[in-house]
């Protein structure tokens, strides 16, 4: 399995000079699965880039998407996803909650008001896997998990059947205050734990810190220390970092990067921390 960060950041993109290392553009992840199959999670504005390389590549297998919610950060590059202006496209979209069964049937993104394009007038061929249990998906199969997010969010599995794995929580509170009004019933720490279990990589929302807190409790998000607890109960291999505020820089991200390795020498040196940042590709491997 071979994963490739196209986009990282949360909220909002942050373009500019501060935040060229690690990237601007918001969440999107590639993962090529061992038989070649093309699994995209998430559609931030990384989704553009990530168009062009496919499109660069010839790729001509179907995409499956997941999305975990419907945020803006999270779906704003579906109107700039390149393939979807093609008619050989073949999109697959994975809805797993009839939360996203229902948003994946009238995307807001193309109702018109938000883009002049209607969702029924693009020329790629567009499906839907209304399925709330496990899909097969190529050589892997993908399970989920409700999160801790006002509104609602849904984290993701990828087992592939060469014994690697990847678990993308985002976004995440893990110490809330638990469901709030509009959202979902999220997950505790233990039940998240038993999903990330031994997984190969936890890709995990990891945007504040501890000076963050308390202003910024109950807005869906994580802070790092209580990620890499996380990791470490789930006993997983890698631990990546993700969703990043927009507020943060890169001298700020690496610090954070910083932290996080003295903190995994200390409590857990089996794990490997690393700060995603976009155009890392990680290629996994059992062990």
């Amino acid at each position: 399995m071979r994963v490739r960060f196209w986009g990282v950041r949360g909220s909002v993109p942050t373009p500019g000079p501060s935040t060229v290392r690690y990237g601007g553009n918001t969440v999107c992840l590639e993962v090529r699965l061992a038989d070649g199959t093309l699994i995209v999670l998430d559609a931030g504005t990384g989704l553009r880039e990530l168009g062009k390389s496919i499109e660069a590549e010839h790729y001509t297998n179907p995409i499956h998407l997941f999305i975990t919610h419907a945020h803006w950060d999270h779906i704003l590059g579906l109107p700039f996803f390149g393939p979807v202006y093609k008619k050989e496209t073949r999109i697959v979209m994975h809805p797993t909650t009839e939360r996203g069964i229902s948003r994946t049937r009238n995307p807001i993104m193309f109702d018109t008001a938000h883009f002049p394009v209607a969702f029924g007038d693009l020329p790629a061929t567009i499906e839907r896997v209304e399925n709330l249990g496990i899909h097969r998906i190529g050589s892997a199969s993908v399970r989920h998990i409700e999160l801790n997010h006002p509104g609602g969010a849904t984290g993701y599995r990828i087992d592939d059947a060469d014994g690697t794995s990847i678990v993308y929580l985002t976004d995440n509170e893990l110490s809330g205050p638990g469901p709030t009004p509009g959202s979902m019933p999220g997950s505790t720490i233990e039940e998240l734990a038993t999903f990330s279990e031994r997984a190969t990589l936890l890709v995990h929302d990891a945007q504040y810190t501890n000076a963050d807190m308390p202003a910024k409790r109950g807005w869906g998000h994580s802070v790092v220390d209580e990620v890499l607890e996380l990791a470490k109960l789930a006993s997983v291999e890698t631990i990546a970092l993700h969703h990043h505020d927009p507020d943060r820089d890169d001298d700020a991200l690496d610090a954070i990067g910083e932290s996080a390795a003295a903190w995994v020498k200390t409590n857990a040196p089996s794990l490997a921390s690393v700060v995603a940042a976009e155009g890392l590709v990680l290629d996994l491997k059992q062990h």
